[in-house]
């Protein structure tokens, strides 16, 4: 397995993770926050909030980073580099052929 394919798959959990972490979300005051609001167990519903804040500016952030050393280890072994127009391969170079000298004129 390449370098890359650990960072596709690492990309790919990242991603839905930061799925999950926003979906809990609800910008109106229910959800997940609504939920625990008679409950201290987890600390309230402001720290709530704030962990799922915070869990999200860190995932976003460990997506981003995964992303750009994804790109630093990709090879790019399966693209094509060959141009299709422009053909590498340098054609025979045509023989030489010495022209027979021009006549000089006569004085």
């Amino acid at each position: 397995m390449s370098t890359f394919s650990i960072f596709l798959v690492l990309i790919t959990i990242v991603c839905f993770l930061l799925i999950v972490v926003i979906m809990v979300q609800n910008p109106k005051g229910g959800g997940l926050s609504s939920t625990l609001a008679g409950s201290t167990q987890m600390g309230g519903v402001q720290k709530t909030t704030d962990f799922l804040d915070k869990s999200t500016w860190t995932l976003a952030t460990i997506l981003i980073a995964l992303i750009l050393l994804s790109s630093l280890s990709f090879t790019g072994s399966l693209s094509d580099t060959d141009s299709k127009i422009i053909d590498n391969t340098e054609a025979p170079a045509a023989p030489v052929q010495n022209a027979p000298a021009a006549p000089t004129p006569a004085q």
